[in-house]
């Protein structure tokens, strides 16, 4: 009969889930604000009411109260009962659930959790010697040669491998045991039977020796703040200069990003992320108040990395040396990131003035001259066209042709939206052909006809036209639906909509808004509500006011409106927000001047009527 399952073997797994993608499988989520929005699985419902919060792990359902972890709603939702579920869930991760007899939690705890023990056994003793071993001088003198403070350090969990081949081993390795983990985590090396590096007598375990030596040691932490391997840069010739830890158990570098946990920590509302090539690249940035940075370790970047950057941002830049190399790297960085470029994601490219990186640069030139190349870093769309166009003359039928020809694979990897749509009108344009002719060529089924607003006028915000009749009495036909959905809404709805997808502008509203209150409607009312909301905690997000609104009828709209695709670019969403209040003040005010006159008027209005 099998036994229980260790307690110990459940919470591991708890840790290393993500509730998002455990429910994402099962359920298509939305982004809204820093959390995710779906229809509730659990109860019928028109509007999204469940919501899932990343950074507690946890989904709660404003509807049906529904509420869980990631254990809990496998179990709600394939109806299975706990072990089963623990089966379901450790599957889908790889991992073999073991077994206990007689309660033996600490023999039997899972593999990976005694690897990650070790790990973090094994930076607190780097950190450790970077503050007290004899030869600590010449590993701080180099750290701050590089503009770096002991608070950085300690920010970042910067270590030292001091000289020797069995440092850690000795410190760690007290029993088999425990030399068979640090194996297992790729801190130390057996020897081959016939290699005998070093002086054997320098050596007291002769079967293994340290993995690191003589380095600087930058621990790799996943998102909830566990060392799953290290970097080393070394402080000699020795090569190579970077050494990183082996693939192992618990350390997959494909899948992990340098600097992303201590970027969150720095800031967990991190507007966006800036992808750059190397730990001193991320360490420096923050040192400089830049603090937005990660970097792959030793990969190129993948969907992978892409896609649990944008769970938690929409703006992701790319940092490449200006040179050639560092352009070819941001075309293959683009071709990774196409297939996943959704609307509301925006992607960029910083490219550096060459013989520069992010380490040098950010100390020549400080933070705000730093932060303001990212602010102009160049958009995916003009990367996209002037790459492909560097071979041939645009302007030239043979040129257009070969433009077009290399355009459509790549742009057929884009979703479907907005964006893939814009993309498909650009290339038209710059080829002399119809939108409709790309669309066909690339096979696409669908075709969207939805009008897009010249940008550079303001767009207009009248009410939706009542249903009108012809002369003869009969309804006139209904506009197609792609038309339909593309109908402005009331500009108070507007603003509510831009409100919730980006909170922060209400923080900075600086106009009397009293007149709205007495010469608005129900959605000037309840967005009065919310800029309330906003202004008395600034960490207000979208997930609060939503939950401010459920219930009532408008949040059943809202929710809805979460839903649609956001066609007003994130970067100007402010500026329109403040169009938006400005002209429903302009109108309030017309209201009030109207209420006055007819006031004015009234008493002359009696008077008229009681004259013979």
């Amino acid at each position: 009969m099998a036994g229980l399952i260790p307690q110990a073997f459940i919470d591991d797994l708890l840790s290393r889930v993500d509730i998002v993608d455990v429910i994402d499988k099962r359920i298509k989520l939305r982004k809204t604000g820093k959390n995710y929005s779906a229809l509730c699985p659990f109860h019928t419902e028109k509007s999204p009411s469940f919501s899932v919060e990343p950074e507690k792990q946890f989904y709660y359902c404003f509807g049906c109260g529904a509420g869980g972890n990631a254990l809990g709603f496998v179990m709600d939702y394939e109806r299975m009962d706990f072990p089963l579920a623990v089966e379901t869930l450790a599957g889908d991760y790889g991992l073999a659930v073991p077994r206990e007899e007689g309660g033996k939690d600490e023999q039997t705890r899972s593999e990976s959790k005694l690897i990650l023990d070790v790990l973090e056994k094994s930076s607190q003793f780097y950190q450790k010697q970077l503050r007290g071993h004899p030869q600590k001088a010449r590993a701080v003198d180099y750290l701050k040669s590089r503009g770096l403070t002991g608070v950085i350090a300690k920010h970042f969990g910067i270590g030292f491998a001091p000289p020797g081949w069995d440092n850690l081993l000795n410190a760690i390795g007290v029993d088999e045991a425990q030399i068979e983990l640090l194996f297992k985590a790729g801190l130390i090396i057996k020897r081959e039977q016939d290699a005998t590096p070093g002086n054997a007598a320098d050596r007291k375990n002769d079967g293994q020796y340290d993995r690191f030596r003589d380095r600087i040691i930058f621990p790799i932490r996943d998102s909830r703040g566990r060392v799953l391997g290290f970097g080393g840069r070394v402080l000699t010739d020795e090569k190579p200069k970077y050494l990183n830890s082996p693939e192992t158990l618990v350390y997959h570098k494909a899948n992990e990003l340098y600097g992303l946990y201590e970027a969150r920590r720095s800031n967990p509302k991190q507007s966006r992320f800036m992808i750059v090539e190397g730990y001193m690249d991320v360490v420096a940035l923050a040192q400089n108040g830049i603090d937005c940075a990660v970097a792959t370790l030793g990969t190129a970047t993948n969907a992978t990395h892409l896609t649990r950057l944008f769970k938690i941002v929409s703006e992701v830049i790319y940092c490449f040396d200006g040179d050639q190399a560092g352009r070819t790297a941001a075309w293959r960085g683009m071709q990774a990131t196409l297939p996943i470029l959704e609307d509301g994601r925006q992607v960029r490219f910083l490219f550096l003035p060459e013989g520069e990186d992010p380490d040098t640069l950010v100390r020549k030139i400080g933070k705000d001259r730093f932060t303001q190349l990212m602010d102009d870093a160049t958009p995916l769309a003009d990367f996209f066209f002037s790459h492909l166009c560097e071979d041939l003359n645009p302007n030239s039928i043979e040129g257009k042709a070969k433009l077009s020809s290399l355009a459509l694979p790549l742009l057929k990897q884009l979703p479907k939206g907005i964006y893939r749509q814009l993309m498909i009108d650009q290339l038209a344009r710059m080829a002399g052909v119809e939108s409709r002719s790309i669309e066909a060529m690339m096979g696409s089924a669908e075709v969207a006809e939805v009008q897009i607003q010249n940008e550079d006028e303001p767009p207009p915000y009248p009410m939706p036209p009542e249903e009108s009749y012809s002369p003869r009495g009969t309804t006139k036909p209904k506009k197609p639906e792609a038309v339909e959905k593309a109908l402005p809404r009331s500009p108070g709805l507007k603003a509510i909509e831009l409100l919730l997808y980006k909170p922060e502008v209400a923080a900075v509203l600086d106009k009397d808004m009293e007149l709205l209150r007495e010469n608005g409607n129900q959605y000037t009312d309840l967005l009065l509500e919310l800029v309330e909301l906003v202004k008395q905690d600034p960490t207000t997000n979208t997930y609060t006011m939503l939950g401010h609104c459920y219930g009532t009828p408008l949040g059943n709209q809202l929710t809805q409106l979460m839903k649609k695709e956001k066609i007003t670019p994130l970067e100007g969403i402010s500026s329109e927000f403040h169009y938006l209040i400005d002209s429903l003040l302009s109108d309030a005010q017309k209201k009030q001047l109207k209420k006055q006159l007819m006031a004015q008027l009234a008493p002359r209005l009696r008077s008229s009527k009681t004259d013979p």
